[in-house]
């Protein structure tokens, strides 16, 4: 079994930054890639970023770039995202998710986290 458990949503005011964490324990082995989707009401669940096993290989949708930041800590089994400069347009339920390969985690069909939510105030 895989569990990933999601932390450090909250409701923030435009221009803030909040820094969401995700721990993953079970059968982790060969879940190389590691990343984070959300999903905001009504919408589809669309993806954020992902990270390879090194951390030298990251990914970031558009809407993203130069605001977020995705890093891991392979000795915590631990990914994180550092979200500045948030909009009212990020807010939405942020999901954790582990695949073998970025193109698999791209698919959706992940492992997935409970959700944390972001709130972003104007």
């Amino acid at each position: 079994q895989v569990q990933l458990v999601e932390s450090g949503g909250g409701l923030v005011q435009a221009g803030g930054s909040l820094r969401l964490s995700c721990a993953a324990s079970g059968r982790t082995f060969r879940l190389y890639t590691l990343g984070w989707f959300r999903q905001a009401p009504g919408r589809e669940r669309e993806f954020v970023a992902a990270i390879n096993w090194t951390g030298n290989n990251t990914y970031y949708a558009d809407s993203v770039k130069g605001r977020f930041t995705i890093s891991r800590d392979n000795a915590k089994n631990t990914v994180y995202l550092q979200m500045d400069s948030l909009e009212p347009e990020d807010t939405a339920v942020y999901y954790c998710a582990a695949q073998r390969s970025i193109e698999l985690l791209r698919s959706l069909r992940n492992y997935w986290g409970q959700g944390t939510q972001v709130t972003v105030s104007s």
